[in-house]
């Protein structure tokens, strides 16, 4: 069940968006399942065992992180429509493609992005099948609609009680685990820069 209802959800929405906290947590937790993720199918699916992926020291994506608060604020009014062809509702599968375009998008404007800053981007789709220029393909991105769908129907929801009951009921707790990690985050970026990025894989 979703943490909040229909009924009072822009106003749970514009009640988040007084405490900016919130919103980066969903982002660091975003960057972590992107993490995650990326390091599971370099173990499992390409068989390179641990491979610590990503430009930065800790286990934390960006380009996830930012992907998932697209998904999150684009998506979460259209997921609560009921948008029907005749008696089925269609609204899942406009949330898929959405998504499966929105994530897409992003791919490539990174690679392009990481490409003019450190020369080349992290990743190379080039034997992955339909693919335009090792820097997108239909296999990856079907698969991050799929990602998408199950953070914004599922993962979400559950950061979203835990990360608000929390706050409500563990201020001080919260607010202490909200800049540790914020902390972390901005120093590995800064070192980043100064020290050079953690990235090992092919």
């Amino acid at each position: 069940m979703s943490a909040f209802t229909k009924d009072d959800n822009n106003f749970s929405m514009k009640k988040r968006n007084r405490d900016w906290k919130i919103w980066f947590l969903y982002f660091l937790s975003f960057c972590f399942i992107g993490w995650l993720y990326e390091v599971l199918v370099f173990k499992f699916e390409l068989g390179y065992g641990f491979v610590n992926r990503g430009f930065l020291f800790g286990p934390w994506l960006p380009v996830y992180g930012v992907g998932g608060m697209m998904i999150l604020l684009s998506m979460n009014k259209l997921k609560t429509r009921k948008i029907r062809i005749g008696q089925v509702n269609i609204t899942p599968l406009l949330c898929l493609f959405s998504i499966i375009l929105l994530c897409t998008a992003v791919e490539l404007l990174t690679s392009y992005l990481m490409e003019f800053a450190m020369g080349s981007w992290l990743w190379d789709y080039t034997n992955e099948g339909p693919n335009f220029q090792g820097r997108i393909a239909l296999k990856s991105s079907v698969r991050f609609g799929l990602i998408g769908m199950a953070v914004l129907y599922g993962v979400w929801p559950v950061l979203d009680k835990l990360f608000v009951s929390l706050k409500n009921k563990r201020p001080q707790v919260f607010g202490l685990i909200s800049y540790l990690l914020i902390g972390l985050f901005l120093m590995d970026v800064i070192a980043r820069f100064f020290v050079g990025g953690n990235y090992v894989g092919p």
